[in-house]
């Protein structure tokens, strides 16, 4: 399999990883739950955080197991411009870089994209084969 591809997806899988884990399931960047509450409510803030970094942390191991990887990067661009969106409109004064995020968003968009539909060399192969 090409090393390219599978290093820049081994990348993509770590950045939800750390997202869901460190960030949200840990709350090592407290910033994160400030902007669950701010969204959906500050009384369930805290469960919802640890939920969502479990749907992350479930994200980059369903990325790394191969298993209908283009419709993993579908849900995954779906996924970061629904949540970047929010956080543009409703709290961009929560966000590392304010509204500048979303043009790094629009960045980790494009690489999924560009891994998955132009990178991979062949659909039916798992990172492990």
């Amino acid at each position: 399999m090409n090393s390219t591809y599978r290093v820049i997806t081994c990348l993509i899988s770590a950045v939800w990883l750390a997202n869901g884990l460190f960030c949200k399931v840990l709350n090592l960047v407290p910033r994160h739950q400030e902007i669950v509450a701010n969204i959906l409510g500050q009384q369930y803030s805290r469960p919802l955080t640890i939920c969502i970094g479990l749907l992350e942390m479930g994200m980059a191991a369903w990325i790394i197991s191969g298993w209908k990887s283009r419709l993993n990067a579908i849900v995954q661009i779906i996924a970061v411009a629904v949540m970047n969106l929010l956080e543009f409109i409703l709290v961009p004064e929560l966000l590392l870089w304010g509204k500048f995020n979303s043009v790094f968003a629009f960045i980790f968009i494009l690489i999924v994209y560009f891994t998955e539909f132009h990178l991979r060399p062949n659909r039916h192969t798992s990172l492990t084969a």
